[in-house]
């Protein structure tokens, strides 16, 4: 279970950061088409943390990595059973939450913007909710056939 899931934070991480190496690459080559010169897509405050643009950047990349690692590792929680879809789901949230936030907060400097932060907030929380009712849809048509095969086995 440890091997695999650090194979999916492995993956995970990869797909991640070439995601975000092609969004800020393709938000550069826009800014700059529009006259933005020198435009780099890292927020100034996280920029002045490093001693270039190019380090900056770099960073940013690998947090984006981090992110989508910890998106995909956390997801072992659902391996623990006995503690029920609803902790679960909660365990989940938080952690990532945790992680995604405080890098977020990090790299565009959320707690200076707080409709920004917000509005971060919010579409996290709206995403979970969609992913958690998608599941709990999947699990109750499961267990419905779960419970059909058994009452058909019954039967027989």
């Amino acid at each position: 279970m440890v091997k695999e899931t650090l194979k999916k934070g492995a993956v995970s991480f990869a797909i991640s950061s070439f995601s975000g190496l092609i969004v800020n690459l393709l938000i550069d080559l826009i800014a700059n088409a529009a006259g933005a010169e020198g435009f780099c897509s890292v927020s100034p405050e996280f920029r002045s943390l490093f001693p270039t643009d190019a380090m900056a950047a770099y960073v940013n990349i690998l947090l984006y990595g981090v992110i989508g690692a910890a998106f995909a590792t956390m997801t072992v929680i659902y391996e623990f059973e006995r503690i029920g879809f609803v902790i679960q789901s909660l365990l989940y949230f938080v952690l990532t939450s945790a992680v995604c936030l405080l890098i977020t907060m990090l790299l565009w400097q959320l707690q200076r913007y707080p409709q920004a932060l917000l509005g971060t907030l919010c579409g996290y929380a709206a995403t979970h909710i969609i992913m958690i009712t998608i599941e709990y849809r999947m699990l109750k048509k499961d267990i419905a056939e779960i419970n059909s095969l058994s009452v058909s086995a019954s039967e027989s």
